[in-house]
């Protein structure tokens, strides 16, 4: 099983791909995630200890808030996951494309 499993289960709800994506253009607080979604503020709470058991975020503190930003050692995961599928899928259709039989009415040898 792949590491990035529950990096992929984190992000299949709307809401959670939601909250990373606001995250993506910065950190944020939970009242700011809130704003921005229709869920409540316990809900976003909830969907960002989801995240964080994750590994897609973390937190600092600053005062009685709570600041959430990506985590990016877990975006490089997806990223790098996402590049090998890219990379097969590519080399398949390099080896479909060059395997093809020739079109009809072409001279054998000619494409």
């Amino acid at each position: 099983m792949p590491a990035t499993t529950k990096l992929h289960a984190a992000l299949a709800d709307p809401t959670r791909e939601a909250i990373v994506r606001l995250l993506a253009e910065g950190e944020r607080s939970v009242g700011e995630i809130a704003e921005q979604l229709p869920v409540s503020r316990p809900a976003v709470s909830k969907h960002l200890r989801l995240l964080e058991g994750a590994g897609l975020v973390r937190f600092r503190s600053e005062g009685t808030r709570n600041l959430y930003q990506l985590e990016p050692d877990a975006l490089a995961a997806l990223r790098d996951e996402v590049d090998a599928l890219w990379r097969t899928a590519m080399a398949r259709y390099a080896l479909v494309g060059n395997n093809r039989a020739p079109r009809r009415g072409a001279k054998k040898g000619s494409r």
